[in-house]
């Protein structure tokens, strides 16, 4: 399964580094894929889906099989709540939320969730 991500602050990227896996990354939004993938994002704001990933998911989202967030918990009820936002909206999971890039814990449960896929 092909992931794409997008990271604004590194904590996301880092924790696709770490995962070791192929991964394409939405820079803007204009990018595209034909094969089925999981998203990985950060949470913008207070809570809100960042804007590259808004428009890459307008062309893409039929690929969409579920979604992990990058989050930081001081933001209360609003944590990675940009993953619950897109899993309403698209109809998939949000498989995993982790606090900004991750303990060892977090990228092992990652990379179960991965394979189950």
């Amino acid at each position: 399964m092909k992931i794409a991500y997008a990271s604004r602050t590194g904590n996301v990227e880092s924790i696709i580094k770490a995962l070791g896996v192929d991964a394409l990354r939405i820079e803007n939004g204009n990018e595209s894929l034909d094969e089925d993938f999981v998203l990985f994002t950060y949470t913008d704001g207070y809570g809100d889906v960042p804007a590259e990933v808004e428009s890459f998911l307008i062309s893409n989202a039929p690929y969409l099989k579920g979604v992990v967030v990058s989050g930081d918990q001081a933001y209360g009820e609003a944590y990675c709540m940009a993953g619950d936002k897109i899993a309403e909206t698209y109809g998939v999971e949000c498989l995993y939320k982790v606090e900004n890039s991750g303990t060892d814990d977090d990228l092992k449960a990652i990379q179960d969730i991965l394979a189950k896929m």
